[in-house]
């Protein structure tokens, strides 16, 4: 019987030096391409309207080739998904109002989940930052470019996700 603890133990300490030495060379692949990239290029987009009192949520996430929206009510376990793929033609004329350059000035607001209001939250991506902001429709100046995104998103939609 000790011969087959011995061997467990020796796995068991094999697969503890095998397992990190597998994953840090697959971060090593991952970290190459990007480099390569635009750091100021836009990766992912995603806009969020989370909160009420019956814990209502709309969560769209929007990558170079694809759509990805949900939405539901908490409280009621309602939940629903769609997704459609995009072509790079549709990606461009998405991300055409937002400008990398000035994504630093836009300005978050405090949230109103507190007391039962909807949060929108914005969370921009590139290789190089990530941006996130929180009902930024306070900040008339700079939310331009994200009402703009939202109106090309609305235009690709259903009804149901506007």
């Amino acid at each position: 019987m000790v011969p087959a603890i011995k061997n467990n133990y020796l796995k068991l300490l094999f697969s503890m030096f095998l397992v990190p030495a597998f994953f840090s060379c697959d971060k090593t692949k991952e970290q190459n391409p990007a480099t390569h990239k635009n750091p100021n290029e836009i990766t992912f987009i995603s806009v969020s309207n989370i909160g009420g009192g019956q814990g209502d949520y709309k969560i769209i996430k929007v990558t170079k080739d694809s759509i990805h929206a949900e939405k539901g009510i908490t409280a009621r376990q309602i939940h629903k998904e769609w997704s459609t793929a995009i072509n790079a033609q549709i990606w461009k004329q998405l991300i055409s109002s937002i400008h990398t350059k000035d994504l630093d000035e836009i300005q978050s607001s405090p949230s109103k989940q507190s007391v039962d209001g909807i949060d929108e939250t914005f969370q921009i991506r590139t290789p190089k930052k990530s941006h996130i902001y929180v009902n930024s429709y306070a900040d008339t100046l700079h939310y331009r470019q994200l009402k703009q995104f939202k109106e090309q998103l609305n235009l690709i939609l259903p009804t149901e996700y506007q």
